[in-house]
């Protein structure tokens, strides 16, 4: 072997070492950075930036039950967002999620009256002011029968689509607007 082979030789087993090297040193600055206690501050960041928009922006929500049928599924996740409302208010058909007491839980619902309405039922069919609401999601319905109930300035009529049970078997009525967390974002 010629004094150039073995320089040769020498030189690419070298660059071959220093690619891996370099290559372990490219890997470990994409994923720790240039500064450990610098990737864990931005970690830190990342981490409180995902949980406040969890918390404030959009969250997830898991439809539980058959009330919703057959618009949503039960045991489906769903996206609620919280910032629908901030520059106006539900309107009439909007599927909201509204917070039980406590604010751990919600019931996801369809709003049907709105502020200052007089909502009835009348063998099924929702009555608002009157006037028989149409309602295109409803399937199927039993003859439920309530009582005219007046909405005052910040509350709402919520109830579920499935009308086919019985309507004691159903949480739905009157809520707060300040008990409603958002709009649920489904399809």
């Amino acid at each position: 072997m010629t004094a150039v082979a073995i320089i040769s030789a020498r030189t690419h087993a070298g660059a071959s070492i220093a690619r891996r090297y370099h290559g372990a040193v490219a890997w470990r600055t994409f994923v720790v950075g240039r500064s450990l206690s610098r990737t864990l501050i931005r970690a830190l960041v990342i981490a409180l930036a995902l949980l406040l928009i969890s918390q404030y922006v959009i969250s997830p929500v898991r439809a539980y039950g058959i009330s919703m049928q057959p618009t949503l599924e039960p045991g489906a996740w769903l996206w609620l967002s919280r910032w629908a409302y901030l520059g106006g208010s539900p309107a009439r058909g909007d599927i909201v999620a509204v917070s039980l007491a406590g604010g751990q839980a919600v019931l996801v619902k369809r709003v049907v009256g709105l502020p200052g309405e007089r909502v009835t039922i009348t063998d099924g069919e929702v009555f608002i002011n009157g006037v028989p609401l149409a309602e295109p999601y409803v399937t199927r319905r039993r003859p439920w029968n309530v009582g005219e109930a007046q909405l005052g300035p910040h509350e709402y009529y919520v109830i579920g689509d499935n009308r086919s049970m019985p309507a004691h078997l159903h949480d739905f009525g009157r809520a707060a607007r300040s008990r409603i967390a958002g709009r649920v974002l489904h399809r």
